[in-house]
């Protein structure tokens, strides 16, 4: 008679288990800048060899993505950051701090043995076989980018040995982004991932009920994830971030409304919203002007979503600086330096271009002119200042119509839910591992 086992069991024996290809190191080995649990952490991805960082902001993920490219490259090895530009001059200044030359290339001539970064436009002017290890810096630009980027990114390094991606923590209901870095860090297809954990309902994929700790499970071999250093055992003293204040200033809207429709999402859909914003363009800019003047003393970044609210802003704020998209990328890198070194009073530009890797915890005022229903762009905009490191309490306002007041509701859900469903990836993740636990 054949042997019949448990489902419970039967399910567990069928999870992915994944061969760990790095190296091992020590923490005595590594900078000692590093608190004991970012030790860890490097100790693990070095060990895994393929690996990915998913540390909210804050939490230090360019000095450990630093440390572990130092590690696996050490002696001999070519090791390569792929950043965002303005994000590249923050990395080489980090790196410096911890004794690291890391150099900007714009292709492979300028390359070297030792640590090399560039942004993801000039990969394809690398010979990407020279190089040893390879960090994805920001992976979330797996999800951003264009499926032509994406691609190019995920076969480019197909071969690479090493490979560490780092970004925050993302939403386990999002399979587009754990998709794209299990096949970037060479683990499942997109296609094996989404049969083997989703289900495709209506036009989304969503996770299977009973499939969820098994996925996460799975990706605890490969990702580790955490809010805190509490998370794996580490100490929050210092990670503590101050209040953040979020205030809906809502501007009258005097267009007409056909009888019946009370909200801009029954004004017909996007074309309805975008007729809203733009008839309460001036009245919208003018409450920002006013909140800039009435708290000169302060470093303002202002988001603005139409180029004709970011001109308008810039004409009406005396000092302001307007990063717009037709600037060269080396420019744009500068201004957003200039205004981290509190060299600009006021930053004007767009989520689109600023709104990830960034590090502006010398700020701690902002305000959205104008609102659209991307959850992850208000929250990584918003994680430029509110971050660890941020020391007063960050004031964002968020400048709509009252016709647009349930775009800012909607936003506010949406930030609830996936702090509830990151809270459970880090729990679930970090309870199936045992290098999150202090020794």
């Amino acid at each position: 008679m054949a042997n019949i086992i448990p489902y419970r069991e039967f399910l567990k024996r069928k999870e992915l288990r994944e061969q760990e290809t790095g190296i091992t190191v020590s923490s005595q080995q590594l900078h000692p800048s590093l608190f004991d649990w970012q030790k860890r952490i490097v100790t693990w991805a070095c060990k895994v060899g393929r690996a990915a960082i998913w540390a909210d902001t804050g939490l230090g993920k360019t000095r450990m993505q630093l440390e572990w490219l130092r590690q696996v490259c050490a002696g001999h090895g070519t090791g390569l950051i792929l950043a965002p530009l303005a994000v590249c001059q923050q990395t080489i200044r980090e790196g410096a701090a911890i004794g690291m030359e890391v150099r900007y290339v714009h292709d492979q001539s300028e390359v070297s043995d030792g640590f090399n970064i560039t942004n993801y436009e000039r990969v394809p002017k690398l010979d990407v076989s020279k190089f040893n290890a390879v960090v994805l810096d920001e992976a979330s630009i797996l999800k951003q980018s264009d499926g032509k980027t994406r691609k190019m990114l995920i076969d480019t390094f197909s071969d690479t040995k090493y490979r560490l991606a780092c970004t925050a923590t993302p939403a386990p209901n999002d399979p587009e982004e754990l998709c794209n870095q299990a096949e970037f860090l060479g683990y499942a297809t997109r296609v094996k991932m989404l049969a083997t954990y989703f289900v495709h309902d209506g036009n989304i994929w969503r996770l299977k009920g009973h499939a969820v700790k098994p996925m996460m499970r799975w990706m605890s071999q490969w990702a580790i994830a955490l809010r805190k250093p509490s998370d794996i055992g580490g100490d929050d003293a210092g990670y503590e971030l101050p209040g953040l204040n979020q205030t809906v200033d809502v501007v009258a809207y005097h267009g007409s409304i056909p009888e019946g429709q009370l909200f801009a999402a029954d004004l017909g859909g996007v074309g309805g919203r975008a007729r809203v914003r733009k008839e309460t363009l001036v009245d919208r800019v003018n409450r920002c002007v006013d909140l800039v003047n009435n708290e000169p003393g302060e470093q303002w970044i202002i988001w603005a979503g139409l180029n004709d609210e970011a001109d308008m802003l810039n004409r009406l704020i005396p000092g302001s600086v307007n990063v717009k998209g037709s600037m060269s990328p080396e420019d744009k890198a500068e201004a957003f330096l200039d205004f981290a070194d509190g060299n600009i009073p006021v930053l004007i530009t767009k989520g689109s271009m600023a709104s990830f890797g960034l590090n502006w915890q010398n700020c701690a005022r902002m305000a959205f002119c104008g609102l659209n229903d991307s959850w992850e762009s208000y929250y990584q905009s918003i994680r430029r200042c509110y971050r660890f490191g941020q020391k007063r309490v960050v004031d964002v306002h968020v400048v709509v119509s009252d016709l647009e007041r349930e775009i800012a509701e909607n936003i506010t859900r949406k930030e609830q839910q996936a702090t509830h469903l990151s809270d459970e990836l880090v729990k679930t993740m970090n309870e199936s591992n045992s290098f999150g636990k202090a020794a």
